[in-house]
């Protein structure tokens, strides 16, 4: 199987177009040098060879199972979970007062993508444990955080976020598990939650489920939600004992099999016993920490599946041999190989583009947090307003797109692909849950257009702008952009427009309209933001080709962005007209 993934483009991004190393120039990162972040990735690779690659198949083919109320993953999961904690990368990006490795989000998400790619589903294991720890380090008592984050980040206790339930998905509002006092700092809980991935295993000495519940007395709605650790196992005279969570059943998945989405009760024929985070009723606000770390997590997600399937479909084109090209009319002559074909090369490049311009977009996001963490002032308030702005485009994009990307990927190897001798189809399964997981692509179009656009005046998106005219005045100056540079100024002005519109629908009060197109709103987002960072790589190519000195390699994986670059501006951006005119359209069809 071909590797799933391009070095020398992580590193491009990671190193040249994100200068990672600008950032140890921080306090917070001072203690690391750009040679150990390639160390650090460096390990990254040697996790996916050894735990992650040998079973991405074998762990879809025997599924996690319930047996005897204990649930049972692939014998692979426990070593893969071991070594991460062994070696401190559970808690790679926490801080060194909460037991992490404190290193930046940038390289952490870059680490994550390398395992991602060799197997997206184990991962969830410690991607999960490590959101579950980081919330409770961040918002519960130190008495708290002592008791849980060790053993976590260590990875002999695994975590999990307990949020939806049988009669509420989307609608947290409609949350019914309750939270009785007992008056000793200790909470009696009860109700269920469904889908909840890694819920239960047989390996994990206790697993910590953070879970949304209300008070007795809290008031309706969201408002009345608070946030609890619940632990599978609690400590009781000395001896551990089950604590009244129990697996009612593993759900069979289209895909992801290897990480078992569970139906859970608690305190359904006993005391299930919960311990508060934080406040009373401030659960949802807390939960939102971890659900954005995870939105993140999951267009990650929608990336390096994509990227998996580009990197074997090419593979396969490369090798695969059948008909002859259109100007060749003989038939003594041997086949070509498919990769020859126009339509073949589309395939493959489109794949190339929404993988790698969805990469762009999450780094970006994941330099923003970094410095929400070591910048001040101004810096700091921008990054901040940028984070809160394009985490759900940077979930979306790369949920919706990599689930296209995987199906072109699938069609380059036409019939073998949809067989199970390929993983095509396995990864074609897999990565159809992002666009589902964490929130909706509806759910975040609604906050994109209905919240993050009108948010403190605009001031994000006009932030936003900012960033981009950078890049757009950079491009200008070199021969090798300045066409795409010119493109992207004229989308910024067709989706300012575009936005205008729609804002000035809601001024009228006309709330529903003004909400009714709004995923259609974020696919436009997405491309131009996307676009934004095809132009930013293309300008760091272009720097880097007029500069001279490249070896044959180099100078060719330079010349590939810039044609990358090119391909997504005149096979993607044209979408944004079709998408205008029906944003800017006066009739509504869908509103009865």
């Amino acid at each position: 199987m071909a590797k799933e993934y391009d070095r020398r483009n992580l590193d491009f991004l990671v190193k040249e177009v994100f200068d990672s190393a600008s950032l140890c120039k921080y306090p917070r990162f001072a203690d690391y040098t750009p040679d150990m972040f390639d160390m650090l990735l460096d390990s990254a690779d040697l996790i996916a060879e050894k735990y992650l690659r040998p079973i991405y198949v074998d762990s879809d083919r025997k599924a996690a199972e319930l047996v005897d109320g204990v649930v049972h993953v692939h014998p692979g999961v426990e070593p893969y979970v071991k070594e991460m904690g062994e070696s401190g990368m559970i808690g790679v990006t926490f801080d060194f007062e909460h037991g992490g490795q404190q290193l930046p989000s940038l390289v952490g998400g870059a680490h994550e993508f390398i395992r991602g790619a060799a197997h997206n589903s184990v991962v969830m294991f410690t991607g999960l444990s490590h959101g579950a720890a980081h919330l409770i380090a961040s918002f519960g008592s130190k008495e708290l955080a002592d008791k849980f984050v060790p053993n976590m980040l260590s990875g002999k206790w695994t975590g999990t976020m307990c949020l939806t339930e049988p009669q509420a998905g989307s609608s947290l509002n409609d949350v019914t598990t309750s939270a009785k006092d007992l008056g000793d700092g200790t909470y009696a809980i009860k109700g269920q939650k469904i889908f909840i991935s890694g819920g239960d295993n047989h390996f994990s000495e206790n697993i910590i489920h953070l879970v949304l519940a209300r008070l007795e007395g809290a008031p309706a709605g969201t408002k009345g939600i608070s946030l609890l650790v619940v632990p599978k196992k609690r400590m009781e005279n000395g001896q551990w004992v089950q604590n009244e969570v129990v697996s009612l059943g593993v759900y069979h998945k289209m895909g992801q099999k290897a990480t078992p989405a569970l139906h859970l009760s608690f305190g359904d024929k006993g005391a299930s016993i919960g311990y508060l985070v934080g406040e009373p009723n401030k659960g949802l606000k807390y939960m939102f920490q971890m659900m954005n770390e995870a939105r993140i997590g999951v267009g990650m997600g929608g990336a390096y599946i994509a990227s998996a399937a580009y990197h074997f479909s090419k593979q396969y084109a490369n090798e695969r041999s059948q008909g002859r090209l259109l100007t060749n009319k003989d038939p003594n002559t041997p086949p070509t190989l498919i990769k020859n074909h126009p339509d073949v090369q589309r395939m493959l490049y489109f794949q190339k583009a929404i993988v790698e311009g969805s990469m762009g977009l999450l780094f970006q996001c994941l330099l923003w947090d970094d410095l929400t963490k070591c910048a001040e002032g101004e810096e700091k308030d921008e990054a901040q307003l940028l984070l809160d702005l394009m985490t759900t485009v940077a979930k979306t994009y790369p949920a919706e797109m990599g689930t296209l990307a995987v199906n072109q990927g699938l069609q380059v190897l036409g019939g073998y692909g949809y067989t199970e001798d390929f993983p095509l189809e396995q990864m074609a399964r897999d990565v159809r849950i992002m666009s589902i997981y964490e929130g909706t692509t509806g759910i975040h179009g609604l906050t994109l257009l209905g919240r993050g656009i009108p948010a403190n005046n605009g001031q994000a998106l006009q932030t936003l702008g900012k960033w981009i005219a950078k890049d757009i005045e950079l491009g200008k100056s070199s021969d090798l952009v300045v066409k795409y540079a010119g493109l992207l100024e004229d989308e910024v002005a067709n989706l300012t427009k575009v936005t205008m519109h729609k804002l000035g629908i809601a001024m009228k009060g006309e709330f529903d309209v003004f909400l009714a197109d709004s995923s259609l709103y974020m696919e436009l987002f997405g491309i131009v933001t996307v676009a934004w960072q095809w132009l930013k790589q293309g300008n760091v190519a272009a720097v880097a080709i007029k500069a001279g000195g490249l070896s044959t390699d180099e100078l060719a994986f330079y010349q590939d962005k810039i044609h990358t670059m090119k391909f997504f501006f005149h096979y993607e951006v044209p979408k944004t007209l079709g998408l205008s005119k029906r944003l800017l359209d006066e009739e509504v069809l869908t509103i009865f």
